[in-house]
């Protein structure tokens, strides 16, 4: 789903050069039309690493993911060699979820998945008893070009070409996802698998109330309907709580208000930004595993009741909640512990403009000295589409400035007019 740079993840680049990327999430009823994949160019934005063409906003990776719902069927489309990898990841997940082996079979006894038959969302079943990933990889070419140093340039054109196309679109960048590993799974030297696979976990709780069958589950268009109050604020900040490594499995498992809280503290973050520096406009609390709803509504009452998670006043301070049975799988030999319980956040808050601003001015950096923008002409794009683009990126931070004030302000003057 998810476009995952989608999020792309995993490329080799400095901190510095790293952008912002998105996994984004077209959500359709019974078409394939409105959620076409963002046109990627050809030469200029090739990723180093994975030869992916960069999808733009992405994040200037490209890779993405897109997932439309078609009834009771989900078509997840992996674009780019960054998008592929994530996408193997992601599958390599769901099958063991599911207890699909690696030949497509799914044992007669079905251990794993009961007698639910609710995977089917994401797979065919054959006459033969296998299993169909119902999943489309997409990449135009193998070579591999860097895209690092024009990565600015590839997020925002894509970003503006996508921005109205786009129901919902789930922000990371490497550097958050990096800093994750090397802090929680003490990776010295974050590899692509680790990356991706964490990244997998985040795309499977998106996509757990779609496979598994639960009292409490939230489908994919209530994402859309409670995280997106205007068309153009749909980039929802993702959090993932436990991120614990295998060597340092804590015995004593988190409690449900332990990774509440958790998903509120910036370094759990898949983007770097400041919540504090922000406010709400509102939250999605995915849950899996060990979890009841009467410690779910304890630990939210709780955050509500911190000072430094602020709500906009236009808005009620409501949580949209998600509980799933299933508990969090993971990868045998993998970085990441088996726990009892976890908590996917998706919240859409005004602090993701900060992402904005930062890409922003890079892009601005090398446009001003308007730096490499020929080779993009030479592929037949015009030098004025770069100013359009960068103007409704600038538009896209004035509207999340706008959400923010304080409507209180507004109402007292009309007040004293009367």
């Amino acid at each position: 789903m998810a476009q995952i740079n989608k999020v792309h993840l995993g490329r080799k680049v400095a901190p510095e050069q790293i952008c912002s990327q998105e996994v984004n999430l077209h959500l359709c009823s019974g078409r394939l039309e409105k959620g076409t994949a963002p046109p990627t160019s050809s030469s200029p934005d090739r990723d180093l690493n994975h030869g992916v063409p960069v999808l733009g906003r992405l994040a200037q990776n490209e890779t993405s993911v897109f997932n439309y719902a078609t009834g009771r069927e989900c078509i997840s489309i992996h674009v780019g060699q960054a998008g592929t990898q994530i996408g193997n990841a992601c599958w390599e997940l769901y099958c063991l979820e599911h207890g699909i082996q690696p030949d497509g079979q799914m044992p007669s006894d079905k251990t794993i998945g009961g007698n639910d038959d609710s995977f089917n969302t994401f797979f065919s079943e054959t006459g033969a008893g296998k299993h169909v990933p119902r999943a489309v990889f997409v990449d135009l070419e193998p070579t591999v070009v860097s895209t690092a140093v024009v990565e600015p340039y590839n997020s925002i054109l894509t970003t503006h070409t996508t921005l109205e196309h786009s129901d919902c679109a789930f922000m990371c960048d490497n550097e958050a996802i990096y800093d994750i590993c090397r802090r929680n799974l003490d990776i010295e030297r974050p590899t692509y698998t680790n990356l991706n696979r964490l990244i997998g976990q985040i795309v499977s709780s998106i996509t757990a109330s779609l496979r598994f069958d639960g009292a409490l589950n939230v489908d994919l268009t209530e994402f859309q309907t409670n995280l997106v109050p205007y068309p153009r604020i749909h980039f929802p900040l993702v959090t993932y709580a436990p991120v614990i490594s295998a060597e340092k499995a804590y015995h004593e498992q988190l409690s449900v208000s332990e990774i509440t809280n958790a998903c509120f503290e910036p370094a759990n973050q898949m983007v770097k930004c400041d919540p504090r520096h922000g406010k709400y406009m509102a939250c999605c609390m995915l849950y899996r595993g060990d979890v009841v709803p009467k410690d779910v509504n304890a630990a939210i009452a709780t955050i509500k009741t911190k000072r430094t998670i602020q709500f906009v006043d236009w808005c009620p301070t409501g949580f949209k909640v998600g509980i799933n049975y299933q508990p969090p799988t993971v990868v045998p030999g993998g970085d990441l512990a088996k726990v009892q319980r976890a908590v996917c956040m998706l919240s859409n808050t005004t602090a993701i403009a900060e992402a904005w601003a930062r890409l922003d001015h890079k892009f601005d950096l090398m446009y001003a000295k308007r730096a490499f923008v020929h080779w993009y002409v030479g592929e037949g794009m015009e030098e004025g589409e770069f100013s359009e683009a960068r103007e409704d990126l600038a538009a896209l931070e004035k509207d999340y400035e706008e959400v923010g004030m304080d409507s209180v302000e507004g109402e007292g003057e009309g007040a004293e007019e009367y």
